[in-house]
């Protein structure tokens, strides 16, 4: 027999699956063109225009919970990296946020947006600060390279990171691979260095992180 308790529990369970299902619409839009548009998403997700700003406000506070959804992932994955190794721990990290491909993508198209461009930042500050210490901590044991400091080699890893997803298919096998390997290279290892080192540690392009995220985003 169905209780009052029960009645209201269903459309609390069914709002939260409608708000679910078009932050899911809404990365898929979004990956697909940075400029979306709050019909293109409703699209995507099935609903009209109307549904969806029952659930937010406007485009801005949809693009605001992917930024802090996709940040508490990767400051997530950021925590776990704990390799005496600058290079290994540099390559597990990149390949760590791999796992999330479409919220890498995304991210990587919403911190583009001057719009959102310190507000991505902000949320990302934990991440960035793991960098800077991996690349600082890499720098004073001379694994990598010391012709700039460490914060902008860090910025470069970053930049050279989000070229990669920008221009690749972030779901491609290829492309994890692909970003590891070209972070190593602007980091200061040459290719047959980054080839050795990924060969000496088979565990960093497996997906390690998978647990970690999902108990993220939980």
């Amino acid at each position: 027999m169905s209780t009052s308790t029960d009645a209201a529990r269903r459309p609390r369970r069914d709002a939260l699956e409608n708000r679910a299902g078009i932050l899911a619409a809404a990365i898929v839009a979004l990956a697909h063109d940075p400029r979306a548009s709050v019909d293109a998403i409703a699209r995507q997700a099935g609903l009209t225009r109307r549904a969806l700003y029952g659930h937010f406000d406007d485009r801005d506070a949809l693009v605001r919970e992917l930024v802090a959804q996709g940040a508490t992932r990767f400051n997530a994955i950021a925590d776990t990296i704990d390799d005496a190794d600058a290079r290994v721990a540099l390559a597990r990290l990149a390949a760590g946020l791999w796992t999330e491909a479409s919220h890498v993508q995304v991210l990587a198209a919403i911190a583009l947006d001057e719009a959102h461009l310190e507000e991505t930042a902000t949320a990302l500050a934990p991440l960035r600060r793991t960098v800077v210490r991996i690349v600082r901590d890499g720098q004073d044991a001379e694994v990598l390279r010391t012709d700039v400091t460490a914060p902008t080699l860090a910025r470069l890893v970053e930049e050279t990171a989000r070229t990669v997803i920008t221009r690749m298919d972030a779901s491609s096998p290829a492309a994890r691979d692909l970003a590891v390997r070209a972070v190593l290279s602007i980091a200061g290892l040459s290719w047959r260095e980054a080839a050795a080192l990924l060969e000496a540690h088979p565990d960093v392009l497996t997906p390690a992180q998978a647990s970690t995220t999902e108990g993220a985003s939980a």
